[in-house]
């Protein structure tokens, strides 16, 4: 079997609790650009066994179908399944941590098990450089999202 997983801890100053929602299909849709989703459910309210689909995303994706695998709101973790039937299953597990009232440490683990030779070739590629690289960028779009969002708050007064 081929497969391989990735693991990435970085820090945000903001409190855990306005931090964990953006990891949701809505909330990415605040801070990931492009991301958009297609809701199957015909709810926004995550739930274990929710389902909802993409076009496009990271690390080369066309199609995904994305499962809810856990989530678990009180300890700020949520995990997907992520199905792309002609390539690749994936894993992937955030979870939140406070360290105190504007301070969260965020893990994400991404794990791929290849179901074709693309899937493969995809994980032969998916080193820790490419890894580290994908997770900064995350961390770098969520700190220019609490920017903006801090900004056009204090704006407003």
């Amino acid at each position: 079997m081929d497969a391989i997983k990735h693991t990435a801890t970085f820090a945000i100053d903001q409190p855990v609790e306005d931090l964990f929602p953006l990891f949701s299909p809505e909330g990415e849709k605040l801070w990931v650009p492009g991301w958009d989703y297609e809701n199957i459910m015909g709810t926004a309210d995550l739930a274990e066994d929710y389902i909802f689909l993409t076009r496009r995303h990271d690390h080369l994706s066309g199609k995904a179908i994305w499962l809810v695998k856990k989530y678990d709101p009180a300890s700020y973790l949520i995990e997907y399944y992520r199905v792309e039937p002609e390539d690749k299953v994936g894993v992937v597990n955030v979870q939140c941590f406070s360290r105190g009232p504007a301070l969260t440490d965020v893990q994400v683990s991404y794990k791929y098990i290849a179901l074709s030779e693309k899937g493969r070739h995809f994980i032969k590629n998916f080193t820790a450089d490419t890894y580290t690289a994908f997770i900064n960028q995350w961390r770098k779009l969520l700190r220019a999202y609490f920017h903006t969002v801090i900004r056009s708050s204090t704006s407003n007064v």
